[in-house]
């Protein structure tokens, strides 16, 4: 796939998974526990016809071994992991969390929303296997870095709106 088309395909299904979120966040409001969100979002995704899994295992591999140890990615939509939280807001452990996820299983794309807001918020993640790092990336999918360098936080509004805020 070009990286032209591959970038819109990836952008178009982001923006797909971050629609259903925003339905989640409107019906549910605020606050609950992740799984309920969780679960909500996976019928959101499975009634607009997006095939997603649940919990879905990631290995991790130690040299020529599998450990039995697994993460479980809270939704794996296509090639692109879903990372859930529902918290006062989204601190660096939750972006490590998502970023390893992303460099085990080398899978593109990864989205972090935060259901914890009054204001559903969310990250987009880029997965760079050449260099094993994740980079934020913005709603056209480019590398976002602010004047000082560090990466800056999307609020995802419920007037599909994008609010930036410095982290």
């Amino acid at each position: 796939m070009e990286e032209d088309t591959r970038r819109q395909h990836y952008k178009q299904v982001i923006y797909d998974i971050i629609g259903a979120a925003m339905e989640v966040h409107r019906t549910l409001g605020w606050g609950l526990l992740e799984p309920v969100y969780q679960e909500a979002l996976y019928l959101e995704l499975q009634s607009k016809g997006i095939d997603c899994e649940r919990e879905q295992e990631i290995d991790i591999r130690y040299k020529q071994y599998v450990l039995d140890k697994k993460y479980r990615a809270d939704l794996v939509v296509g090639d692109v992991i879903v990372e859930l939280k529902s918290v006062w807001q989204i601190l660096g452990e939750h972006r490590a969390q998502l970023c390893n996820y992303l460099r085990l299983t080398k899978k593109p794309y990864g989205v972090l929303l935060n259901f914890g807001e009054r204001s559903l918020t969310g990250e987009r993640w880029h997965y760079d296997p050449l260099t094993n790092e994740c980079t934020l990336v913005n709603k056209d999918m480019e590398p976002v870095i602010s004047d000082d360098y560090r990466f800056e936080r999307y609020n995802i509004q419920t007037d599909n709106t994008k609010k930036e805020i410095n982290d």
